[in-house]
């Protein structure tokens, strides 16, 4: 628990006037500190979201990096997200004046039956220098933590005849943490692509939508040899997807 935190519940102790009294202090320390101390910069998992699936546990990092002309000897961090998400780091180390903390996400325990939780989080940071003077931020940077994504396709028949039809399937998933399954991820816009053999780039034919169950189907004339594929952009709560290439040949 922070050292704000720590605070807060103090504080929600005290009773009578006192209490009455001492709340409306730490209201103002939301953000603040003593001293010269100053945060600097945050950076989540290296500038990346943070994507987690059914099973595997996900480890990533926070690196807080503060100024104090005594140097930085501690940190404490809190993540915060939708469905009063909330993560502790496991370990804390400090180096210069950047401290590290190190965050553990298993989706059959922290994510457990909520799949609310997915969405944009943010990091409450406080900062301790060592000649006593610290800095207190809340939702000092924020990141997105997301359902993974997958997405597949199948381009048929293969060979085909040239001038004839190819109908390309596929489905998008995303993880579900209520159910440990990937469900179908439904009522979504996923690009429809095609690269001609021998060049390296893919050109957008038309964009489908996923249907109820997360299928996508969609046709095409065969003019020339190539690769099929689908392509997603992502949303806040699901990373992108690109299937591979399926080759058709046109004869």
């Amino acid at each position: 628990m922070g050292k704000y935190m720590r605070l807060r519940a103090t504080v929600v102790a005290v009773s009578g006037a006192l209490a009455l009294s001492a709340l409306a202090v730490p209201a103002a320390q939301a953000d603040g500190g003593h001293g010269d101390t100053a945060l600097t910069e945050v950076v989540v998992n290296g500038g990346k979201n943070v994507v987690v699936g059914t099973t595997e546990v996900r480890t990533f990092t926070v690196a807080v990096t503060a100024a104090d002309d005594s140097g930085i000897i501690g940190a404490d961090l809190t993540l915060n997200g939708p469905g009063f998400g909330s993560l502790e780091p496991t370990d804390v180390d400090c180096l210069d004046n950047t401290c590290t903390g190190t965050f553990s996400v298993d989706p059959r325990a922290d994510l457990a039956y909520s799949n609310e939780k997915a969405g944009t989080w943010y990091v409450d940071a406080w900062v301790d220098a060592a000649d006593g003077d610290y800095v207190w931020k809340q939702k000092s940077a924020s990141f997105k933590l997301q359902r993974q994504s997958t997405l597949s396709v199948n381009a048929a028949p293969e060979p085909v005849v040239k001038g004839k039809t190819i109908t390309v399937t596929g489905k998008l998933a995303r993880a579900n943490w209520e159910t440990y399954t990937y469900a179908g991820y439904t009522s979504q816009p996923v690009k429809l692509q095609f690269r001609k053999a021998g060049t390296t780039t893919y050109t957008t034919v038309r964009t489908v939508a996923s249907n109820g169950t997360g299928q996508l189907k969609a046709t095409a004339t065969a003019a020339s040899d190539g690769y099929w594929r689908y392509a997603f952009a992502g949303t806040t709560t699901t990373p992108a997807a690109t299937a591979a290439g399926d080759y058709v040949d046109v004869r």
